[in-house]
């Protein structure tokens, strides 16, 4: 079996890789690996390289002075390029994870591109519905169509999907959010992220700082963090080593955003800490 991989080398957590199995000698994809590998990596601001193909910008910011833009992908490789475009509704659960579903909201030209190596096009994307009070979310998705490679046996060849963040402005900006209360138990520690404002924010990290009663630092942390979307909450969770869990008599937690700063605080009794 041979493997063929065009890698996400920028860090870009909406980079996804999708195996796809090939058969000898027809050159057709079988349906996906039953878990496709999710690369959990950091943000850019930057053009998000798929090893040999490119998409520029990363995101999308909409509203009623910007109804649509534009997104370049472009070949860098020295063989044809195929993609396919679906765009979906980006929402969060209860417990802030991340749900996706199909929608006709974003108007995107074309739904299939082919590009020649070396070569560049555009990909347009509007929007159907005007503001709201509370921004929107969603994410086009691009995604490799792998071509037929020659190999004997089962040939793998792994595609790359990108998910463009397009943010649909509301009428009023209000960011807001808060640490909500702090619980521990058995010296498991939670940390809970409200967003109380009507756009997203992004969790850039969470520092948990605990200090014994003479107020030194006898305990540090730090948790990475993801978009965090209007109205939705997510906890954070640690454990403290045993050790130390004894001699703590408060935690304090620093979250920082792209946004705003968020603080919480949390007085430590023996009793969280377990028997």
């Amino acid at each position: 079996m041979s493997v063929t991989r065009r890698g996400c080398r920028t860090p870009d957590r909406f980079c996804i890789v999708l195996p796809m199995k090939r058969h000898p000698g027809n050159g057709r994809s079988a349906r996906p690996f039953s878990a496709p590998v999710f690369l959990i990596l950091l943000l850019l601001p930057v053009a998000a390289p798929a090893g040999d193909w490119r998409v520029s910008p990363i995101r999308l910011d909409l509203g009623r002075d910007a109804k649509s833009g534009a997104v370049t992908v472009a070949n860098d490789a020295d063989e044809r390029l195929q993609v396919q475009m679906k765009a979906f509704e980006w929402t969060q659960d209860a417990e802030g994870k991340d749900r996706y579903e199909e929608t006709g909201e974003i108007l995107f030209f074309p739904r299939l591109m082919i590009l020649e190596p070396k070569e560049e096009k555009i990909l347009r994307a509007g929007i159907r519905v005007p503001a709201a009070a509370k921004e929107k979310t969603f994410r086009l998705f691009i995604e490799e169509i792998p071509g037929p490679r020659k190999a004997e046996g089962v040939n793998v060849a792994v595609a790359i999907r990108f998910g463009v963040p397009i943010f649909v402005k509301p009428l009023k900006e209000e960011a807001r959010g808060k640490v909500g209360a702090m619980t521990m138990s058995a010296g498991a520690l939670l940390v809970p992220v409200n967003n109380t404002g009507n756009v997203h924010f992004v969790v850039q990290s969470v520092l948990l700082r605990g200090r014994n009663g003479a107020g030194e630092e006898i305990f540090s942390r730090e948790l990475s963090g993801w978009y965090l979307l209007a109205g939705v909450s997510r906890a954070y969770t640690t454990t403290v080593p045993a050790a130390t869990c004894g001699s703590l008599a408060v935690i304090e937690a620093e979250v920082k955003t792209d946004k705003l700063p968020l603080r919480g605080r949390m007085a430590v009794d023996r009793s969280m800490c377990g028997p």
